[in-house]
């Protein structure tokens, strides 16, 4: 079956507006992707290096901040590039390893929030169960989920997209989307249609999920004094990633399908990318300031580089 071979690059028509501030979103690129590694770098090595962060939920948060690292990964080192360049094009091959890094990388992050949903469930509905439920070897197995089942569901995705054949390289974004590639195609696009619909489905009974389990938590909560402690502690931060990252996304969502070409190609841009700009910062931030436990593990690593880097000072003064 003759499908894409004639397409070679797809051009990428978003960076039209990003022309005469280049150097300036250049910049702001560099410092976010620098920002985001730092904070998302930094709480996974507080996780790690101490053993009495190594419970299940925080095992879940160090998923989430590596999902953040894989996600923005695929996104930003290729539009930096892109903002100083003249040519703005992506190879066929480029374009749907963007797409699969970036289509999984939203999967995997509704999965560990889910994952991390049933968590509180149990830790604080069924308070006696939890270590039996949660443990260790459990959460290993369930974490190694959350990431199998969505880039598999990606490789699907991925691969239907691959057998259409196109009659265009044209793509009014600043990165490759499955939803623009696939509106390329010369013929039938029903398979892709029936597969993306049960994916959808599939992800939006992550999202019922997690609303269930946390209405569950709310009326457990509400009964003590200590349900209402750990709810506040570690729930609101959760529901707050869950809001961040969910808002993000239907901006994107709106954009992609319901975009008027009456908006600026430059407002058009921020909403295509705000899930690849938001959530990467706030989450780490959310957490790092909320949970106690990882809040003071934080302050006391900055301490300690701060006696250490005033020790050197001092006696490289001596």
């Amino acid at each position: 079956m003759n499908n894409t071979s004639s397409i070679i690059v797809f051009s990428l028509s978003g960076f039209n507006a990003t022309v005469n501030y280049r150097v300036t979103l250049f910049s702001l690129t560099v410092l976010t992707y620098c920002v985001i590694l730092v904070l998302n770098v930094s709480l996974i090595l507080t996780i790690i290096l101490d053993k009495n962060l190594h419970e299940p939920m925080y095992i879940c948060l160090c998923n989430l901040f590596i999902n953040e690292l894989y996600g923005t990964a695929g996104f930003f080192p290729k539009f930096a590039f892109d903002l100083l360049s003249d040519v703005h094009v992506i190879s066929y091959v480029g374009c749907l390893l963007q797409i699969f890094v970036i289509y999984s990388y939203v999967n995997v992050g509704y999965t560990v929030l889910a994952l991390m949903a049933y968590d509180r469930y149990v830790a604080i509905c069924r308070p006696l169960e939890y270590h039996s439920v949660m443990s260790l070897r459990r959460t290993a197995v369930l974490v190694a989920l959350s990431w199998l089942v969505p880039l598999c569901s990606k490789l699907i995705v991925v691969t239907l997209t691959t057998r259409l054949k196109l009659c265009g390289s044209h793509i009014e974004k600043i990165y490759c989307e499955n939803w623009a590639v696939v509106k390329l195609a010369c013929g039938s696009t029903k398979a892709n249609d029936i597969f993306g619909l049960f994916f959808i489905s599939f992800y939006i009974g992550h999202v019922l999920f997690i609303l269930v389990s946390y209405v569950q938590v709310v009326k457990s909560a509400l009964k003590s004094r200590e349900g209402r402690r750990k709810f506040t502690q570690t729930c609101v931060p959760h529901l707050l990633c869950l809001l961040n990252v969910t808002a993000a996304l239907l901006f994107d969502l709106m954009y992609s399908r319901y975009g008027s070409a009456s908006v600026p190609q430059s407002v058009k841009n921020f909403m295509a990318i705000q899930f690849l700009l938001i959530p990467p910062i706030l989450n780490p931030i959310i957490y790092g300031l909320i949970l106690t436990k990882i809040r003071g593990k934080v302050n006391s690593l900055c301490l300690k580089c701060k006696k250490n880097s005033i020790f050197a000072s001092v006696s490289a003064s001596l």
